[in-house]
Order: C-alpha cells, then sequence, then structure tokens
C-alpha cells in the first residue's frame, strides 16, 4: 500500500471498493467492446473495468488504513461471487453490463462493506441496492448500443480492492492500492 504515503496525511484522495475480474473475463469484455460502433463514446480501457461495491469518493488519506481493514474483514466474511452477463443498458452517461448475482453473496458484501464504512463515518450507502455491473463505454451522447452480451459465462470473483481514482482530462484513472481475497 505505497500509494497513499505519496500524499499528506491532511490531503484527500478519491477511493472506491470494488470486485476485481479474473484475466478471463477481462480478455471477453475487452474483445466484445471492439465489436461496438462507438462514433464519439469511448470503451473503458481494460485496467479500469471492475464491479464497484462502494464509492467513497474525497476521503482523507489517513483515513485509508481503516478502509483498507474493513474491506479486508468484510472480503474475509464474504464467500466466493458469481456473475453472469444479464443485459447491456446505458445511463446519460455511460453504458454498462449488468451482472446476475447468481449466489446473492456480491449484494452480501456489497452490504456488508456499505455497514462498515459507514461506521467509519467514510460512506453514506446509497438508497438503491447494489447493481452488479461493469462500466463498459462512456460518453457525452448516447450510442445507443444494442449489442449482443458477450460470451462470459459464469465469472468467479475471488478478489476485491480499494482503488484510488485520479481525474485526468482524459478521464478518471484507477490504481489499485490494496487487493484482498474473498473468503479470506
Amino acid at each position: 500500500m505505497s500509494a497513499p504515503a505519496s500524499v499528506g496525511g491532511g490531503e484527500q484522495i478519491r477511493l472506491f471498493c470494488a470486485l476485481r475480474l479474473p484475466e478471463s473475463a477481462l480478455d471477453a469484455i475487452v474483445s466484445w467492446q471492439a465489436g461496438f460502433d462507438l462514433g464519439t463514446a469511448r470503451a473503458v480501457p481494460r485496467e479500469s473495468l471492475h464491479a464497484t461495491l462502494a464509492f467513497l469518493g474525497w476521503t482523507p488519506v489517513n483515513a485509508v488504513p481503516a478502509v483498507v481493514e474493513a474491506l479486508r474483514e468484510a472480503a474475509a466474511a464474504s464467500g466466493k461471487i458469481e456473475l453472469r452477463p444479464l443485459r447491456y443498458r446505458e445511463t446519460r452517461s455511460v453504458g454498462m453490463l449488468a451482472l446476475e448475482d447468481v449466489h446473492a453473496t456480491g449484494a452480501l458484501l456489497a452490504r456488508d462493506l456499505a455497514r462498515r464504512l459507514q461506521q467509519l463515518g467514510v460512506y453514506e450507502p446509497e438508497s438503491r441496492g447494489w447493481l452488479a455491473h461493469v462500466t463498459v463505454v462512456r460518453f457525452r451522447r448516447q450510442p445507443r448500443l444494442r449489442p449482443e452480451l458477450p460470451p462470459l459465462g459464469a465469472i468467479r470473483v475471488v478478489r476485491a480492492a480499494l482503488y484510488r481514482s485520479a481525474l485526468r482530462p482524459g478521464g478518471a484513472q484507477y490504481e489499485v492500492l490494496e487487493n484482498v481475497r474473498l473468503g479470506g
């Protein structure tokens, strides 16, 4: 966890916790994205593909160790997570691959993590339940894509991570600060 040491203790950084997708799923999603006719939209790069569990936003850097511990504890209490492609949908600024949380273990992890982060005072849970999804396209104007689902099959997730999100002119860049294994 070297990145937090590079900023001052009173500084704030943008953080989120997410599921890390296995290499085979990343390969399939990138291949699937290559078939899109994006126009002015842009595909989310491979290194940025993930399924968010909790977006903390601006957080004091000195809270990072406690956030890591909360993520580690929630992940250790979690079972393995299995996700399956459900549908593609677009919001006003992103296209996403919605995923089925086959055994509801992802939702359990998200709720447990939200509770732990809320107790730390670094997170306010959303009013709606957790939606397993991977943002795959970003845009200013909806491309109204209608792609077939990617041939992913079951995605067995075994890791989660704490990410730092740095805002750049070309879009946010993500850096993994800490990896944790699900189920301990």
